[in-house]
């Protein structure tokens, strides 16, 4: 397969208007993604989450069933200030809401 950068800004475009219509968004990821592919993304967003509440990586692994590497990856990507992980927590997430 040959990727070209405009392909994941137009992807981009389409889940930024799709995120308008919950119902939409979910049926669009639902039919876009395979059945592992959506629940990999949901259990990926749930270790960010669970490290950012301060769950420590080990307890998030067991409480996932999920290797310690994974979350490692998680847990690095948290660390970039400016990543897009850290800056959806920063917006839109706190300990104490859910979304």
């Amino acid at each position: 397969m040959r990727y070209n950068k405009h392909f994941g800004r137009e992807l981009e475009a389409v889940l930024a208007k799709a995120a308008k219509d919950p119902i939409l968004l979910h049926d669009f990821l639902f039919d876009l993604l395979s059945p592992a592919e959506y629940t990999d993304l949901a259990v990926r967003w749930q270790i960010i989450k669970q490290l950012h509440e301060g769950k420590p990586q080990r307890e998030v692994a067991k409480d996932l069933r999920v290797s310690v590497a994974t979350i490692t990856r998680g847990s690095k990507e948290m660390m970039n200030k400016n990543g897009g992980f850290r800056r959806i927590l920063d917006r839109y997430y706190n300990k104490k809401s859910r979304l």
